[in-house]
């Protein structure tokens, strides 16, 4: 994330692209608001009518699948009418000609065609984002879980290079994480080609320091597999083991079946959590892990902030804090972890990782509000807006990538006329393991629902609040019906918080990020009997 959550509030324009953040992210929709009460415009795209498109000025519902040309169509008005800022590319971009050529075949009408967006609509959109003073894109899921998930990121940041849109207040890209550490996750290396501080494992020299770091006479120099990679090793007998910590796989993965079948497969299957989640019940060994009211440690948020979090209360008998747990387990195979408390963990980030050089313990615990990365020194004030003079690249440019319309692995035919869409509901979190277990939650949203246009109930003989069947090439599941003019005829919704949702998904991978498409499904519903 570019700017920081509050400096929303200094947007003049705030275009929402694939995010429901009223429901999903109710902070951050407040800035939003905050920001629409001084003026500033909102646009929100998104398939479905969502309490986030309520707050809309102007508000673009577009086919599942079609964001980059969508926004390519964007780029093409604002290069057509000649609104991009030309100071901003000459001083700070490279390859403005690339991306020209590359848009130019995405006019409103071509862009109607595909997104289902109107021509005028667009051009709308076009003209408020590039004349605003400051204008901000914010973007979550809905972007990035797509086959083509990498290229709709790298178009929203061509969008805001080419109008100058960075590096300023109330600007930037704005990048929602779903939990708590996610971008923490991120940063100490929790990715398959990452070690801590995005040193690539190809990289030599970078690889070499954090190995010394650790005692280390060397690191694979080889990318380990993702979540959906894993799985599919495991079910081919590639892999015999998975540890599995924060995560519900049986729940939130893509192709449920799949994944149910290769952790039956493996020889062991480990487990830490707090509850005994449908993946732990199929666990040789259960792990009981503490909430995070009983553990301390520091948190980076979707914004770059590090924040200190104190224990509230002493853990359950029989469980422990998670770095404990794993810390325990490394010794029992041989390694020498000597962490006796986090600050132990945090002052070995400090060395590992020099955008976090100069956030120690002690100077976290002391700070309100907490330091943002970069904080190389611990005289650093820390940075809340990047890119204000240069770019993280070779020579400090920002580079225009283009890229092209992809159409989604599936799409509807005459076996599987309609497009299955996912996402969140208020009243639930995530893979659910938690709020599932909320009575209060539970009396307000108690089972899967999906949410059908009336004009495709009626086709269907469906009504209000009947059991339906959700069919697609992986499997099947049960849902009531929810009929509603939120989404378009032909497209229809469930939320992923319950088991049976992502039976239906597709586990096809982007090819860089490999994030599978969860948003994008071929469907048919029947009655359920």
């Amino acid at each position: 994330m570019t700017n920081p959550i509050p400096d929303l509030g200094n947007a003049k324009c705030i275009f929402i692209i694939g995010s429901n953040l009223t429901e999903n992210h109710p902070i951050v929709s407040q800035w939003v608001w905050d920001a629409k009460e001084h003026g500033a415009k909102v646009i929100v795209a998104d398939p479905r009518y969502t309490p986030t498109a309520w707050m809309a000025d102007i508000f673009l519902q577009l086919t599942p699948g079609t964001d980059i040309a969508l926004l390519n169509g964007l780029m093409q008005v604002i290069i057509k009418e000649k609104l991009f800022h030309q100071d901003f590319i000459s001083r700070r971009t490279a390859g403005f000609d690339q991306l020209q050529e590359a848009v130019a075949e995405f006019d409103p009408a071509t862009v109607e065609k595909i997104s289902g967006v109107p021509s005028k609509l667009l051009q709308e959109t076009a003209r408020l984002y590039a004349n605003s003073e400051a204008a901000a894109i914010v973007y979550c899921m809905g972007i990035t879980q797509h086959t083509c998930g990498h290229d709709n990121v790298v178009s929203c940041s061509n969008l805001a290079l080419l109008c100058g849109q960075v590096g300023r207040p109330g600007t930037g890209v704005l990048p929602l994480r779903g939990q708590t550490n996610v971008q923490g996750a991120c940063d100490m290396g929790a990715l398959a080609g990452f070690l801590p501080g995005y040193v690539s494992v190809a990289e030599p020299n970078g690889r070499e320091k954090i190995a010394r770091l650790w005692g280390r006479e060397n690191l694979p120099s080889q990318p380990g597999l993702t979540v959906v990679e894993m799985m599919n090793a495991a079910g081919e007998g590639k892999i015999k083991g998975i540890y599995v910590m924060g995560e519900n796989p049986m729940v939130s993965d893509p192709h449920t079946h799949h994944v149910e079948e290769a952790l039956k497969k493996v020889d062991f299957l480990v487990v830490q959590d707090m509850f005994l989640s449908e993946t732990a019940q199929l666990a040789h060994v259960v792990l009981p892990a503490a909430s995070w009211a009983e553990k301390e440690g520091s948190l980076t948020n979707t914004e770059r902030r590090v924040q200190w979090a104190c224990q509230a209360i002493h853990p359950l008998d029989e469980t422990k804090a998670d770095w404990e747990i794993i810390s325990e387990v490394a010794n029992k195979l041989g390694f020498q972890y000597s962490y006796t408390c986090p600050e132990d963990i945090l002052r070995e980030i400090n060395k590992a990782i020099p955008a976090y050089g100069g956030i120690t313990p002690e100077r976290l615990k002391g700070q309100m509000g907490g330091l943002t990365w970069p904080c190389p020194t611990p005289d650093h004030p820390g940075t809340p807006i990047l890119h204000s003079e240069t770019f993280r690249t070779a020579d400090g440019l920002g580079k225009f990538i283009p890229v092209t319309h992809q159409p989604p692995v599936e799409l509807p035919d005459d076996e599987y006329p309609l497009l299955l869409t996912t996402g969140r509901v208020v009243m639930h979190y995530n893979a659910g393991s938690m709020t599932r277990r909320s009575a209060s939650l539970l009396k307000r949203s108690r089972e899967p629902f999906v949410e059908i246009n009336p004009s495709d109930a009626q086709k269907l003989g469906i009504t209000a609040n009947e059991e339906v069947k959700i069919i697609t090439r992986r499997g099947d599941t049960l849902a009531r019906a929810s009929i509603t003019q939120k989404l378009s005829p032909g497209i229809v919704f469930m939320p992923f918080h319950f088991a049976g949702t992502n039976i239906l998904t597709v586990d096809a991978l982007d090819k860089r990020a490999k994030i599978p498409e969860f948003k994008v499904a071929a469907c048919r519903i029947s009655k359920a009997t």
